[in-house]
């Protein structure tokens, strides 16, 4: 195999760090990771399958491969025994055989949700001992399967979505809330499916790997309280109606806890996680002769302060090389999911706001690349999975009427990358394992 140092005029490192992230998603396809986790299909009882989030339409069809590629599944005893939906974002949609996928609006929550999540709730109900529920979760559930707590309404929840994703919030705080103000997250939809078995199958988008908040775990007990969400609505300073005070100070509003009966024969399993992903293109630099290091894959904290901390470490690490005379080219991969406080007008998400910040940061350092992407295709409001950055693209920018400092100070950082033609645009990935962040030092 050639080997990667000794082909990089014939080989451009923004290309070689695309195939990174091409390397990274092929490891956390649920056609690979599934499959191995299913149970045969269920001898007794009905099986249903449910489930919610940006991979879960990919998931239901790796599932509907695995079980009924064989025509020894597909008689028709089988087929009056086997239903399902799950529900995913708009465009996110993947043709199934027997499983219903219904789409809805993410992040922010719209009635297509609010009616998939009524009608997915109502498929579980009088279930006996004898049926099984296959959930399938990924990132992206919670805000599909927007079904409020008896006196909330469905405006009030999307407002404070709304809110909360502006303010910096962390996942885990901001589905502490919305698990409290549900019908259906935080373990209720597990006690809906009671006494049926109950799988659940995870694709993690949280720093972690914490399973109950992944989709705001409609099938996972929670530890956290209404006190909590009440404190973090309070922290972020989350106006908040009469109505949902109300409900959050009442006992019975309380999220299922791990004592109930129907969490002790449950069965969680996460299948694929940022690790894997970074795991995977960690693989592929080495095998092109590029020593990697994998800072972390649960990186949490404002975007822009990751970015710059992040440009310090590469120029340090090209600076040591330098001094030492290393002819090898070194990778750092990180993962996690990053947070962004908007205080400006602008377009963008996460990724693209720490690699702005980091590009401005390397001030065009010699040698030093870089990529940032969300794994799910969609990097905040646009419809790039993020962008990269050269040792050139300030001195890019400066030919050009668009200024790094300003697009960073308006969250704009969609529009810097854009007129830079360094936009990473793959379409929907049907899938989410978060955060994938690489830099490139030659």
């Amino acid at each position: 195999m050639t080997n990667w140092n000794q082909a990089q005029t014939n080989t451009p490192a923004t290309t070689f760090l695309r195939e990174l992230f091409a390397a990274a998603l092929a490891a956390v396809d649920p056609r690979l990771c599934l499959p191995p986790h299913l149970p045969p299909f269920p001898a007794k009882g009905r099986c249903i399958v449910v489930g919610a989030g940006k991979a879960a339409a990919s998931m239901a069809q790796a599932l509907e491969q695995h079980w009924f590629a064989s025509s020894l599944n597909t008689s028709a005893s089988i087929r009056a025994r086997f239903s399902g939906m799950v529900i995913v974002p708009y465009g996110y949609h993947l043709p199934c055989k027997y499983i219903q996928v219904r789409e809805a609006a993410h992040p922010v929550p719209d009635q297509a949700g609010y009616q998939a999540a009524c009608d997915l709730l109502d498929s579980v109900k009088n279930l006996s001992a004898d049926d099984t529920v296959i959930c399938l979760l990924s990132g992206g559930g919670s805000s599909l399967m927007s079904l409020p707590a008896p006196g909330i309404s469905l405006a009030e929840k999307q407002e404070i979505n709304r809110t909360l994703l502006r303010s910096g919030a962390r996942i885990h705080e901001i589905n502490c809330v919305r698990k409290h103000l549900s019908a259906i997250k935080g373990g209720r939809l597990a006690l809906a499916c009671a006494p049926a078995k109950v799988l659940t199958y995870i694709i993690s988008d949280v720093a972690g790997d914490d399973a109950s908040i992944i989709a705001s775990g409609p099938t996972l007990a929670d530890a956290s309280t209404c006190a909590d969400a009440l404190a973090i609505l309070q922290r972020y300073a989350i106006p908040t109606s009469p109505a949902v005070h109300t409900h959050l100070q009442r006992t019975t509003s309380e999220t299922p806890k791990p004592d109930e009966a129907a969490f002790i024969q449950a069965h969680v399993q996460i299948i694929a996680n940022a690790q894997t992903a970074l795991q995977a293109a960690a693989d592929y630099a080495q095998s092109k002769g590029i020593k990697v290091e994998i800072l972390s894959d649960r990186l949490e904290g404002e975007a822009r302060e990751l970015g710059r901390a992040h440009a310090q470490l590469a120029i340090q690490y090209a600076t040591k090389f330098a001094d030492q005379n290393q002819q090898q080219s070194y990778l750092l991969l990180s993962g996690g999911e990053t947070t962004v406080t908007v205080k400006g007008d602008g377009r963008g998400g996460r990724n693209t706001e720490y690699l702005l910040s980091l590009c401005q940061s390397l001030q065009a350092h010699t040698g030093i690349y870089a990529l940032a992407a969300d794994t799910d295709g969609r990097d905040g409001s646009e419809q790039n999975a993020g962008a990269w950055c050269t040792p050139d693209s300030l001195q890019q920018a400066a030919a050009l009427p668009i200024s790094a400092s300003i697009c960073l100070a308006n969250n704009d950082a969609y529009s810097f990358f854009a007129a830079l033609d360094a936009l990473l645009v793959t379409g929907p990935t049907y899938n989410n394992v978060n955060d994938f962040r690489a830099i490139l030092i030659l």
